[in-house]
């Protein structure tokens, strides 16, 4: 079983995100759908991370999978 994290990418992803709609984003770094679950985590023992959206507005989603605040960035892209 791997359970490696792959950074998709070392800048956040901008997405719109509506009010009260589930979300599941990619915690594995493996999906082809990023910032999102497309089922690529199989075998890997990394679940994606199910979030609610508070409200409709644009979010920026963690590309590099380091986060302290996930499914947010916060940054730490910029020190990796």
């Amino acid at each position: 079983m791997t359970t490696e994290v792959i950074a998709a990418q070392l800048s956040p992803y901008q997405v719109e995100v509506e009010a009260g709609q589930t979300y599941r984003w990619c915690r594995c770094g493996r999906s082809s759908t990023q910032p999102f679950c497309d089922g690529a985590h199989a075998g890997t023992g990394i679940e994606p991370m199910m979030f609610v959206a508070e409200r409709t507005e644009t979010v920026m989603l963690c590309g590099c999978k380091e986060s302290g605040d996930p499914p947010f960035c916060d940054g730490t892209h910029n020190v990796l």
